[in-house]
């Protein structure tokens, strides 16, 4: 019998880092036969698309080459979006690749699989909300954060030349709407650095829309009420408790209050699985389509077929909820799942339960100040945190997410080529 064939569909914080750590026990040895399928070349961690999407970040140098990633980490890296999964004959469909043009590069494959892992992560919900899907910009993936950037440039482009005011209106209180709200200030003072003479920060008006009472309605009260207070010092108007009913040209239309306009509409409010997993058959799928779960990570009835990270309903027995859609949960679920993989191809032992931590949040609030809570096991209490301290927390777990794809003594080169790369690019992404 020859190595087994481990499928991982999705790239992200959880299916990146399981192909590396199997690449480098299971590839290595050739104990097993990694594939890792994405429809982007390159790895770019999420949780910094709002960085992406401002230009504080050039994502092309710090993203992730898969098929470079892959030499250096035994693991195969083939290009494709599935389409649909035969969990009978065991294998996945690829949609066909086409260029720019249109013009076909790789045409419709299949793949086949002994064991199929779905990392799909998760997207933007916009709860079937008319017109947000025409009129409203999303952060769900590198191409769209580049599309945000290019209209935020040229709407800075626009205000300045003209010396008149620019708006934003963000929908989504959640971590990826404040962390943008804040981020978007930072860049507005920066560009002022790079021929911006007339872009003020007193001409913008950034809107965060939430429909719940508070911001951050999944982290403590006291995190979401030091978000808030400091979003307002930057000049950000926090509308709460604030349904939008659609999104038209420029204005999202408000239910029991005033129409928001602005010159770019973002939406960033909700989460769910992406659409092609309702169309696989014999999986079970919650309300917002992720795949509900054993808690060994194989999805119910399907012994073959293993869910990590957002798309993943993973209800632990104890707990009456799923663990939450987070990076640090994507990744814990890759380290167990590549653990049991072990036990599994080289030992032949019963696969474990997974166990997950819950090491706390972070939010950014750009350069000027993050906020936070870290789960601690002093006294079993949690530990508020902010500025500088938890600005320095905020940007480890980047460095750590980077230590388990490249090892600690590339992660410190990377660091320290960014330091040097700093004397010579300009501090935003200026196209």
């Amino acid at each position: 019998m020859g190595a087994a064939k481990i499928l991982v569909i999705g790239g992200g914080a959880g299916g990146l880092p399981l192909v590396t750590f199997l690449g480098r026990t299971l590839g290595k040895h050739h104990l097993a036969d990694i594939t890792l399928v994405d429809s982007s070349s390159i790895h770019v961690w999420k949780p910094r698309y709002h960085e992406v999407a401002t230009g504080a970040i050039d994502a092309d140098l710090d993203a992730v080459d898969y098929r470079a990633h892959a030499r250096l980490n035994h693991y195969r890296f083939e290009p494709g979006t599935l389409t649909q999964v035969d969990a009978a004959g065991q294998t996945v469909t690829l949609a066909p690749v086409h260029d720019q043009q249109g013009e076909e590069v790789l045409p419709e494959r299949k793949l086949a699989y002994d064991y199929l892992v779905l990392a799909v992560g998760s997207q933007s919900n916009d709860f079937n909300t008319p017109g947000v899907r025409e009129h409203a910009l999303f952060l769900d993936s590198r191409q769209q954060a580049d599309r945000f950037r290019e209209r935020f440039l040229n709407a800075c482009l626009h205000a300045n030349h003209n010396n008149a005011p620019l708006s934003v209106a963000i929908v989504g209180g959640g971590a990826t709407g404040v962390e943008l709200a804040a981020e978007i200030h930072h860049a507005i003072s920066m560009l002022k650095l790079y021929g911006h003479e007339h872009l003020d920060r007193k001409q913008l008006n950034v809107h965060l829309i939430e429909a719940a009472p508070r911001i951050l309605p999944v982290l403590t009260e006291r995190v979401s009420a030091t978000a808030h207070a400091r979003l307002e010092a930057l000049g950000v108007q926090v509308h709460i408790n604030t349904l939008v009913e659609r999104a038209e040209p420029n204005t999202f239309v408000v239910k029991n209050g005033d129409d928001i306009t602005a010159d770019l509409l973002v939406w960033a409010a909700g989460v769910k699985a992406p659409d092609v997993l309702g169309g696989i058959e014999g999986l079970e799928r919650n309300r917002i389509n992720q795949i509900v779960v054993e808690p060994t990570l194989q999805a119910k009835g399907q012994p073959r077929i293993f869910v990590i990270g957002d798309c993943a309903a993973c209800i632990l027995p104890g707990s009456e909820k799923p663990i939450p859609p987070r990076a640090q949960s994507a990744q814990q679920m890759a380290q167990h799942m590549a653990k049991n993989f072990e036990r599994l191809l080289q030992h032949d032992k019963p696969l474990l339960p997974f166990t997950y931590k819950d090491r706390g949040s972070l939010v950014s609030l750009s350069q000027y100040n993050s906020v936070g809570m870290l789960m601690g096991n002093l006294k079993g209490g949690n530990f508020f945190v902010e500025g500088w301290l938890a600005r320095m927390m905020y940007i480890s777990l980047y460095r750590l997410h980077q230590a388990a794809l490249y090892g600690w003594p590339r992660t410190l080169m990377l660091l320290v080529a960014g330091r040097f790369n700093r004397l010579v690019r300009p501090r935003l992404k200026l196209h």
